[in-house]
Order: C-alpha cells, then structure tokens, then sequence
C-alpha cells in the first residue's frame, strides 16, 4: 500500500485527497514513462460523477504534454477500459471512477497495456513524482505534443463483445436492472435488448451528484421491490463503475458474491470449464459457501481481501473463477477484472442452460449470519500485538467450533480494525462481536 495508491488506485474525496494537480501529475508520469521508446497511446475511461470530467480534462493535459496520444471511451465501465487497453494495443488504460463510493469521492485507475492493475513499483514511481523526489519530466514539443480523440468506438466494440458472449436468446425472460445512476447506464439496457431480454431498468439517470445513492450493489432494495412489482425472473445490480454484480432471485432474494461463486463455480465444474475444480474466493467468504462446496467437491482457495489478490492468485495457479462477497467477480477466460454486466450474463447462462430459477440454483447454500463491526484505533500494532485481545479472539474461536468464524483484520487505508463473526443465529454474531471490541476498549486502544 503506497502514499497515495491502495488496492484500487488513487481514490479521495475530490480536491481534498485527490486534486486536480495529482491527476494532472499522473499523467505527466505516464505519457513519459510509456513514450520513452515510443510515442505512447493511452485510453482513458470515467464514470458519471460531477469530478470526473475535471480529472478527465486534468490526465488529458499531463499526457499531451508529456507526448502522449490520448483516446476518450467518455463515460464507460472498468472493465471496457480494461477490455479495450488489452485487445487494441494500448501502452495503459485510465479510469476514473471511485466505484461504488458517494459522488463526492473519485479515484484513478492505471491498467497497463495487458489489462491488469498497474503494478506496485510504477505507482511507488508515480507517487515519487507527485511528491518532487523524482525531479521533473521533460515536456514534449513542437509535433511531440501529444493529441485526442473521441473513441467511442472502442466503448462499441466492448458492447459487441459482451453480446457474443451469449449462448443463448433471453427471449421470454424478465430482466430487471440497477445500473446506480453510474457507468451502466450507457451499456446495461443496450446489451440485454439486444439479446432478447425484457428489459427494466432503474436508477439510470445520472446527474453528477447521484451516482450509488441509495442505488445499485450496495443499496438492493429498489431492486427487490421491482422484482415482485414486476414478477421478474431474475435482476441484476451494478455499482458506479460496474465491475460489480448483485443479483436478485425471482423471490426477491439477494444473491451475493459467494452464491454467484457457488453456482457459477459449480456450473463450470460439472461442464469441465473450471480449472483444478477451484474458485478463489477472499477471507471475507461466507462460512456457508465453503460447506456447500465442501459437499459437491468444489474447491476453493482463499486470499486478502480485494480483487487484486484473487487475481493474483488466478493467474498464478491458472484458475478461471474467483471473486468476491461484494459482487466482484472474475472470469479469466473472458477479462482480466471484475465484470458486473459480465457476470450478469453469466448467471443467465447457467439459468438458462440449467433450465432453473436462481432461487433453484442456490437453495443448496445456507449462508450463515455474519456481523462486521470496525473499531476507530489510535493504534493499529498495539491492537494487533495486545495479548488480551488476540485471547479474546482464541477464546471465541474456540467456543464457535466448526459452527462459525471470527476474523480480525486491520483496514488497509483507515484506521480502523474490522471485528466480524459468523454464527448460527443473529444474537451470536453480536455477542461474540462486541466482546471483543470491549476487550479492545478497555485495554484503551480505542481511539478516542
């Protein structure tokens, strides 16, 4: 974790932690770093948020000045930058986006010219420039000065390319979509008309300042009310920059990260599609998904949590799913990120080929109650090396057995110490929660 980059980019609340000067400086950066031996070619990609036509307009000016050829994709998911820097042989992709963050955050987003996240020693040389350790940058001149141009197109093909990906009609179904006000809303409804779909769509009029509010993957309600209103046979959520999914049964049921796992997981198994017969899942992962797979023996591997990590992972062991609770799902046959439309058309895949209602699909799965809980600490090294608190966690480890978990990590990016449990019942979490984080308070590591 750097000064100013985290597991997904340079991401603040707009011109107090991310400024225009930084976006202006990252750019400078890579238009030289990657028209060293060649004039470079970038694409940039943002959401819908009110800043990111400011930090869009910021990155532009740093590249062409540093010599690089800039292509606009305008408002458009992670994953088509993505997408677009890998098939079209560019030197880095940008998007500007702080996902499912309120408007008033933004972040920056470096791919590099496979698709994948900027890799950690570039970002520290970024963030050494930002700060004037690493001198200045030569501008470009005269006919070196680098260009822009509109490249909607690349944002099309993308669209092409997540209709291909189909095997089948969505005739007859009733789809309901949550494109929260963000980067969906340019994609979503387009993809699933054109394959067939009945389509209805919410929270797809975004205005600058709305943006996830109260909308999209971590705000399902909307979307649940639309499925029973409407009597829809499955919904789909994405957040701002969509490389996140949350589906919504024909119940009205919420199908997370690890049911999509599990259901996708197994469908690829039982199909041969699924390398080592694993998914990658994070230490977030329910307990529940883990027994489930237990019993059809579909294994699985566990990493820090973010997407990152599980890639990471992925591409070392040649594993073709993994993902998250939160809805971060990868496929590495078809993308290098987290695709929420992508994975959408994946569930509609193994409903479809299953001939079975998502409810059908996951009733196998009992998701045991799980609490998360985060304690503001002065400091984090003497929360993780107190030994009254790691023999509160043994002492609850111990008293849940094989019936639940306690995990206790610290925050990456904030001060802060996540407490979270799962057990049998509600009651369980929260008792076994809050006596931990009482030992914490009164061994005064709580900040104040």
């Amino acid at each position: 974790m750097g000064k100013y980059f985290g597991t997904d980019g340079f991401r603040g609340e707009a011109n107090e932690v991310l400024r225009v000067d930084h976006a202006f400086k990252v750019g400078r950066f890579l238009g030289w770093y990657y028209g060293q031996e060649h004039k470079a070619r970038v694409v940039i990609g943002k959401d819908t948020r009110r800043s990111s036509y400011m930090f869009e307009y910021a990155l532009v000016a740093g590249l062409t000045a540093s010599g690089a050829d800039v292509f606009l994709l305008h408002v458009t998911t992670t994953p088509s930058v993505s997408f677009v820097t890998r098939r079209e042989d560019f030197d880095c992709g940008i998007m500007i986006s702080a996902s499912h963050n309120p408007f008033y955050d933004n972040g920056i987003k470096v791919i590099d010219g496979k698709g994948h996240k900027l890799a950690a020693d570039v970002e520290a040389q970024i963030e050494a420039y930002i700060d004037g350790s690493l001198g200045e940058l030569p501008l470009a001149k005269k006919e070196h000065i680098g260009a822009t141009t509109d490249y909607v197109a690349g944002r099309n093909r993308y669209i092409g390319y997540l209709i291909s990906l189909a095997t089948r009609s969505f005739e007859d179904m009733r789809v309901g979509l949550d494109c929260s006000n963000g980067s969906a809303f340019m994609i979503a409804k387009n993809v699933y008309q054109a394959l067939g779909a009945n389509v209805f769509v919410i929270h797809n009029e975004p205005n600058g300042m709305n943006i996830n509010q109260n909308c999209g993957s971590t705000h399902i309600e909307d979307l649940q009310k639309l499925v029973k209103e409407k009597k829809l046979d499955v919904a789909f959520a994405y957040d701002g920059d969509a490389d996140r999914c949350i589906a919504v049964d024909e119940k009205g049921n919420v199908v997370d990260g690890d049911l999509i796992l599990y259901i996708c997981g197994k469908y690829l198994k039982e199909n041969g599609h699924l390398n080592g017969d694993t998914i990658v899942t994070t230490v977030m992962s329910n307990l529940g998904l883990y027994k489930a797979c237990d019993k059809i023996g579909l294994k699985y591997e566990k990493t820090a949590v973010g997407d990152k990590y599980v890639y990471e992972n992925m591409i070392q062991n040649d594993y073709s799913l993994g993902g998250e609770q939160s809805g971060h799902i990868i496929f590495s046959k078809y993308a290098t990120t987290g695709d929420g439309i992508l994975t959408s058309l994946m569930i509609m895949e193994v409903m479809l080929e299953s001939k079975m209602s998502l409810s059908g699909l996951t009733e196998e799965v009992r998701i045991y109650p799980q609490l998360l809980k985060n304690v503001r600490v002065a400091d984090k090294k003497a929360v993780r090396e107190n030994p009254r608190v790691m023999k509160a966690v043994e002492e609850v480890e111990g008293e849940l057995g094989q019936d639940g978990r306690i995990l206790v990590r610290e925050s990456g990016t904030e001060p802060l110490f996540r407490v979270m449990v799962e057990a049998a019942t509600d009651e369980l979490c929260e008792q076994y929660v809050n006596r931990v984080i009482d030992v914490i308070r009164k061994e005064h590591l709580e900040e104040i």
